[in-house]
């Protein structure tokens, strides 16, 4: 049995580091998302809309099987017609952290939107105009306050980013909620390695949710805090 509880510890491993390199994904994709809805070009705010649009209405478990299954298709299709006749197969892992990045960067797109929006627009008129680059004006004034603003909605969206990484046992990678599954099935006992499972998650998400406070008060000093 003790083997079976230290294999689900290293599937956790596994799991955060699917939950951070997801994330990581979906704040590029948040960034540029909310750039392009808030830009002016009208091209850019028609594939902004397009991507947050479509991917909130689609589940999330099909849009995993579409990644995996679908993109293996795709690619075979792609390297053959270049002479590659070769099959070549996803990795789970990274199919797992793309997939979860991509879903999450739609509702990080929104997060961040409404964050900038929340900042008055003539403090970036006023940074440009003291001769600030674009660059500058988005580090030392858009971005502090976007942090601020940001917060309470992203901790939203991690918590349900963190949930979402059991779908990767779908696809045949060996995370804690597999490996729980695989040591129920050996053991006839599914009750106790799915509740270690939970609880794990649960740890995982209580220390998720005081580091988010401690970046929350730190960007609110002289602020109305908002409780998370």
């Amino acid at each position: 049995m003790s083997g079976y509880y230290l294999s689900i510890l290293q599937g956790a491993g596994l799991t955060v580091a699917v939950s951070l390199l997801s994330l990581v994904v979906a704040i590029v994709l948040g960034l540029l998302g909310a750039g392009a809805k808030l830009s002016h070009n009208r091209l850019l705010v028609t594939i902004g809309s397009l991507y947050t649009t479509v991917v909130r209405g689609v589940p999330e478990l099909v849009m995993m099987l579409l990644v995996f299954y679908g993109g293996a298709i795709g690619l075979n299709l792609l390297l053959e017609k270049l002479g590659y006749p070769q099959g070549i197969n996803i990795n789970p892992f990274a199919a797992g952290v793309l997939t979860i990045g991509f879903i999450y960067g739609a509702y990080m797109t929104e997060n961040f939107r409404g964050a900038i929006k929340a900042i008055p627009y003539g403090q970036r008129e006023a940074g440009l105009a003291f001769g600030m680059g674009r660059w500058q004006v988005f580090r030392r004034i858009t971005l502090p306050q976007m942090v601020r603003y940001v917060v309470p909605s992203f901790t939203n969206s991690w918590m349900a980013l963190i949930k979402a990484t059991a779908l990767v046992s779908l696809i045949g990678l060996h995370d804690m909620t597999y490996l729980a599954r695989q040591a129920g099935s050996a053991t006839r006992q599914p009750f106790v390695f799915i509740l270690m499972t939970a609880l794990l998650y649960l740890v995982f998400a209580s220390v998720s949710l005081w580091v988010l406070r401690r970046v929350h008060a730190r960007y609110s000093l002289g602020t109305e805090k908002i409780t998370l």
